[in-house]
């Protein structure tokens, strides 16, 4: 059926003939959308109070980049650099963590395009490749092999640049220079070029993206001293570290022992079993990207039983939907849309997977949780990386309504798991396609 004058005729006389489509209208058009149907009564039932409150450093602030995730793991390994050293406050480079990982991430998109010379232009899997070779995000796996190979700095070490805290141009720029890099690789092997002389090509192309990150970002350090003053005044020296020893004596963190959960309650995605997507990651010869999919339930007791024992969880979610800044709440009850619109929104959390309306899109931290009298969570605290002008202070309150429908992922030390998911981390990876919404970046 066409959209004809009489369609419209009749969509526009149902419109205002109901005095409540203009009055919404009105306040619609003069306040914008979510302002116009915030639930106030769910306003008021906000709190920031919780039973289990674990103690963290300042609020960090990623400002114009796509960093949350490397912000989410600094801030969780840099509680156990407080602890150990008796500090009230610490922060590590989240810079430094950003160079390696587009230098890592330039090769595998490099390495990908040398192993697809046989995809025709136009293809899915090329253009996925294209589409975005050195983004900000990333995923807790990707993170993991960038701190085994590289280790970590305190901030003071490689402090922000004005690109590390606004990364659009950068970004803009390395994705042309790779794309053009890539119709250069793709015409040499087109043009009889064997795979020794585009390799070396390659090893050109990222001298190329390593000058660029050091005028960005500037050269990670090799070495550097650690400086610090206690809770108590006493000053700290540790000389000439390298940023793998400063981790291996100050984190002291086994990132072999932490999984990542997911909860993607899909057909395709049987619960109790592992999964990795095609082509996602960054170090080449790094582990690959894996999870283990459980019921949601399952990812509340693993995260609280780690919260319980002191250490913070990081965590993927859909930050999007029904998240209020101003109060930091996260929660399904924040919005009435369906009331004050006349709409039904009535997907489930597999539907809207399934049918592109959701996916992993922010990575944060749990540091605390409220539990009832019989120990059932009913809203969780979340320490954000937007600085403290986001939320209150920084922190958000997350309804356990929120965390069922838009939560995907809680990394925890495997101590914490079952004996039958235990058994399930044994099962072979099922691999999923590169665009499947468990690919995405946080």
């Amino acid at each position: 059926m066409n959209i004809t004058e009489e369609t419209l005729k009749k969509y526009s006389a149902d419109f205002n003939g109901d005095r409540a489509n203009r009055a919404m209208s009105d306040a619609v058009m003069t306040c914008g959308l979510n302002k116009s149907c915030l639930n106030h009564g769910a306003r008021r039932n906000t709190t920031h109070s919780f039973s289990l409150t674990l103690e963290q450093g300042s609020v960090t602030n990623q400002k114009a980049s796509g960093r949350c995730w490397l912000f989410a793991a600094m801030n969780v390994m840099r509680v156990r650099i407080m602890k150990k050293l008796g500090l009230k406050d610490f922060e590590l480079s989240q810079n430094y963590m950003l160079f390696w990982d587009k230098l890592e991430k330039a090769n595998w998109f490099f390495e990908n395009i040398l192993d697809t010379l046989d995809e025709p232009t136009g293809s899915r899997l090329l253009d996925f490749l294209l589409q975005s070779p050195v983004g900000d995000g990333g995923q807790w796996d990707m993170m993991a092999n960038l701190v085994k190979k590289y280790g970590v700095v305190p901030k003071e070490a490689m402090p922000e640049s004005a690109v590390s805290s606004a990364t659009r141009e950068m970004d803009r720029l390395l994705t042309e220079l790779l794309r053009t890099d890539a119709a250069k690789i793709r015409k040499m092997a087109a043009g009889g070029a064997d795979r020794q002389a585009l390799e070396a090509e390659k090893d050109q192309m990222l001298k190329e993206v390593y000058r660029i990150l050091a005028i960005c970002l500037g050269e990670p350090p090799r070495s550097f001293d650690l400086e610090v003053r206690d809770k108590d005044g006493k000053f700290i020296r540790d000389a000439g570290l390298t940023p793998t020893e400063f981790y291996k004596k100050y984190v002291d963190m086994d990132l072999s022992q932490y999984i990542s959960l997911i909860n993607a309650p899909t057909d395709d995605k049987p619960f109790y079993h592992r999964f990795t997507v095609k082509m996602l990651g960054n170090v080449k010869e790094g582990d690959p990207v894996c999870y283990l999919n459980l019921p949601i339930e399952e990812l509340k007791a693993a995260a609280i039983a780690q919260m319980k024992d002191g250490e913070p969880v990081w965590f993927g979610c859909d930050v999007g939907p029904y998240s209020e800044r101003e109060t930091g709440t996260l929660d399904i009850d924040n919005y009435d849309f369906e009331n004050n619109l006349g709409i039904e929104l009535s997907m489930t959390k597999a539907e809207r997977l399934d049918y592109c309306q959701s996916m992993m899109t922010h990575a944060m931290v749990f540091e605390g949780v409220n539990l009832d009298g019989e120990g059932r969570p009913t809203r969780w605290r979340v320490e954000n990386s937007w600085g403290e002008d986001a939320g209150k202070k920084g922190y958000y309150s997350m309804s356990d309504s929120w965390f069922d429908e838009f939560m995907y992922q809680v990394v925890v030390n495997k101590k914490y798991l079952t004996a039958q998911q235990l058994k399930a981390l044994d099962t072979p990876a099922i691999e999923l396609a590169p665009w499947d919404p468990m690919g995405s970046l946080a």
